[in-house]
């Protein structure tokens, strides 16, 4: 059976483009067709400014969420990043194999660099190499594939050569993944500007549906999103952004897999607005009922994810020994 590894990064509230881009994916398809591992990757969110308490609840947050949104503790593998000091142990093995440019080549390097120059933060060093721990993250288990946002890709690619370049170098030790991608709605746009992904750190909320919203802010936001300046609902994302993003929302919502056809159903923008609101109002429903009950036993969710970092541990330790072994230190008595 393949291997699947897949994580999401709590620097903020996990947002409809989260559910619609990823855990959907993985809840209906992945932790069914494969050895899935889904991890809360805590590490990445220390490479910018951070509130430690608030890393710490949006751990929980995200781990509790996923739970809700249908991942099942017998089918896959949850646990949080951090409890598994093999990402951390492998992380400078692959550092040693990478090279500087490489690294200030990744897109989301050069433009989380420049927020934090202009917000006079500084350029923290793991802001440059967190490329190489997700790609720790990804070859300490064997990984086959990977499935992200079309924005992750090139992470995936430098995952690729390392695991390639290391193989060449010391012997075969990694399996070389690669990137899947959800055929609908992988890249779901923010809704005050349909040309930006709907991020769940943006400062700006009101363009953001969050899982954890009431029905009442979901229909507001989706009902105030920006459209276009023509009249006719055509599905065009070049020439009219913010209706293709608004089809796309109601194709994902309702499982259409010809967002083209849907546009032609209607004739005015407020009736695709009304449809979109209370599609994605249903389908985030039982997610939130789920979620305040898991909420309220938050024992359950920590022996979840105890008992997710011991089986991840179990797979990942020996591979990385291996990769220990094959670049040339010595094993630990």
């Amino acid at each position: 059976m393949k291997r699947i590894f897949s994580g999401v990064k709590p620097t903020g509230h996990l947002t409809l483009g989260n559910y619609l881009g990823a855990v959907r994916r993985w809840v209906e398809v992945d932790q069914h067709q494969a050895d899935a591992l889904f991890s809360v990757v805590d590490l990445h969110a220390l490479t910018v400014e951070h509130n430690p308490a608030r890393v710490r609840r949006l751990s929980l947050q995200a781990a509790t969420l996923l739970l809700a949104s249908g991942l099942d503790p017998e089918r896959c593998t949850l646990f949080v990043q951090s409890h598994v000091d093999e990402h951390a142990r492998l992380s400078y093995l692959l550092e040693c194999t990478a090279t500087d440019g490489e690294l200030r080549r990744m897109i989301q390097y050069k433009e989380k660099s420049v927020r934090a120059r202009e917000a006079e933060e500084g350029v923290r060093l793991s802001l440059l190499t967190y490329p190489v721990l997700m790609a720790a993250d990804i070859l300490a288990y064997g990984t086959d594939e990977v499935p992200v946002g079309e924005d992750q890709t090139q992470h995936v690619e430098l995952t690729r050569d390392l695991a390639v370049r290391f193989n060449q170098r010391y012997g075969h030790v990694f399996t070389v993944p690669k990137a899947t991608h959800p055929e609908v709605a992988a890249r779901v746009m923010d809704l005050q500007d349909p040309t930006s992904k709907m991020g769940k750190s943006h400062e700006n909320g009101a363009g953001i549906v969050y899982l954890l919203d009431e029905a009442e802010t979901v229909r507001r936001k989706i009902m105030r999103a920006v459209t276009d300046s023509g009249r006719e609902v055509v599905y065009d994302r070049e020439e009219s952004p913010g209706i293709a993003n608004m089809v796309d929302l109601l194709a994902a919502a309702t499982g259409c897999r010809a967002p083209a056809e849907l546009a032609g159903a209607y004739d005015s923008y407020g009736a695709l607005k009304k449809d979109t609101a209370e599609a994605v109002v249903e389908l985030l429903r039982p997610v939130r009922e789920r979620h305040a009950a898991l909420a309220a036993d938050p024992g359950y969710v920590e022996r979840v994810l105890r008992e997710g970092a011991e089986r991840a541990r179990g797979m990942a330790r020996p591979m990385v020994d291996r990769a220990y072994r094959a670049i040339g230190l010595l094993p630990a008595a």
